[in-house]
């Protein structure tokens, strides 16, 4: 069965940096990872009809526009059965607090640690079914 993570950050080069450290995963088909670049593309992505079945979705918490936080807020509302992640370059306690508030399954900070996000991966049951 293969994971679907929509991850959303407004930095370009994050989709080069998780396709490099996930290529044996993708493919072996383990994991399906799609890209946003802002708060409004996310939800774009997942109000369509024909959305992937994500598992997790993967959110910098400051992107122009639309923050994480209230990508996090909305997705909580729509999408309640969405386990969400947030990733910040800021992990100090009021940043994980808040998330952890506003309904944040997780938090991580940059730069990522990828062993550590693929240890709490395995954390997630609806991720490994």
């Amino acid at each position: 069965m293969s994971i679907k993570i929509l991850i959303v950050d407004d930095e370009k080069d994050v989709e080069l940096l998780f396709r490099q450290r996930f290529r044996k995963a993708i493919r072996e088909g383990l994991v399906e990872l799609e890209f946003a670049f802002s708060g409004e593309d996310a939800l774009g992505v997942l109000r369509n009809p024909d959305r992937a079945d994500y598992a997790l979705i993967l959110s910098d918490i400051n992107m122009p526009g639309m923050s994480g936080f209230e990508l996090l807020q909305k997705v909580k509302i729509d999408f309640p059965e969405l386990k969400v992640m947030m990733i910040s370059a800021y992990g100090d306690d009021e940043h994980q607090t808040k998330a952890k508030n506003l309904g944040a399954d997780d938090f991580i900070t940059k730069p990522v640690d990828f062993k550590d996000l693929e240890a709490r991966l395995r954390l997630y049951p609806n991720i490994n079914e």
